[in-house]
């Protein structure tokens, strides 16, 4: 399991060895029907019991507000700041052709058709570290992935960067987000 070391799996392996009246079929059942019950969000990619996540079906949230992540893991501390109030969409990863990833794998596609459909205003890209931006409207990437990635992300409207997520903390993130800019064409 990722983020679990070996003297941790260790402990937790012997922690179920000696539960073994309290960590029953039903927990080891509800552990192996995970993959089964959870699956993506249609809109967004964010992690979902239904066809539609939490976020998604949350009308109180800003529907014109889009923030672009490239994991659905990543919507997880923007979530914890409690100050973005919009909307998400994952990508899904990032076009990486040496691991035969190209924009066909991503949901970049989902992204445009999402722009024109829903009508958003304003697009925030909360990329990995290794992004920013090189004009209005494109984002682009210092590594060889993220080169590519520019020719694919378009944008018809202005965004904002706020980048570094797997580093930063909350109050970071909040700021940033409660900080942003209108940059304009």
């Amino acid at each position: 399991m990722p983020g679990v070391g070996p003297r941790s799996a260790e402990r937790i392996a012997l922690w179920m060895v000696r539960a073994s009246g309290r960590f029953n079929r039903s927990k080891s059942r509800a552990l192996s029907q995970i993959p089964q019950a959870i699956r993506s969000c249609n809109l967004c990619g964010f992690f979902a019991a239904s066809d539609i996540c939490e976020i998604c079906a949350d009308s109180s949230r800003l529907a014109e507000l889009l923030c672009v992540v490239e994991q659905p893991t990543d919507i997880l501390p923007l979530e914890k700041t409690g100050a973005f109030r919009g909307r998400y969409h994952s990508l899904g990863g990032k076009i990486s052709p040496l691991d035969h990833v190209g924009p066909k794998d991503l949901r970049i596609k989902e992204l445009l058709e999402r722009i024109d459909r829903e009508k958003i205003t304003e697009i925030i890209f909360a990329l990995p570290a290794d992004c920013g931006r090189r004009s209005n409207y494109k984002l682009y990437c210092r590594s060889v992935e993220g080169q590519t990635n520019q020719s694919y992300t378009n944008s018809p409207r202005p965004f904002q960067s706020v980048a570094g997520l797997e580093s930063a903390d909350e109050l970071t993130l909040s700021a940033a987000l409660s900080g942003r800019t209108k940059i304009d064409r």
